[in-house]
């Protein structure tokens, strides 16, 4: 599984193609990749597993999302005041 994981993140060029957001617009993949990578990362580190399989979502987000947003987020995150559900 770790080997498969770790191919796909060596191989990542940009974000793949998302039925769920199938618009030109993609700001809600956007967000909810960043999502499910917080949710993720949270998931595994809370039964002490490896989190690697959460960078697919980072690489994802940080090729979707404008970095002002990500740095925005980070702040509401850190700050306690972020609107997603996390």
């Amino acid at each position: 599984m770790s080997d498969l994981v770790d191919d796909k993140l060596r191989n990542y060029r940009t974000a793949p193609f998302d039925a769920r957001f199938p618009n030109t617009n993609q700001t809600r993949n956007c967000f909810q990749n960043y999502l499910d990578f917080h949710r993720c990362n949270k998931a595994l580190s809370a039964k002490d597993q490896d989190t690697a399989p959460c960078q697919w979502f980072q690489k994802v987000y940080k090729s979707l999302c404008p970095v002002t947003w990500v740095e925005k987020w980070d702040e509401q995150v850190e700050a306690g005041n972020f609107p997603g559900k996390l």
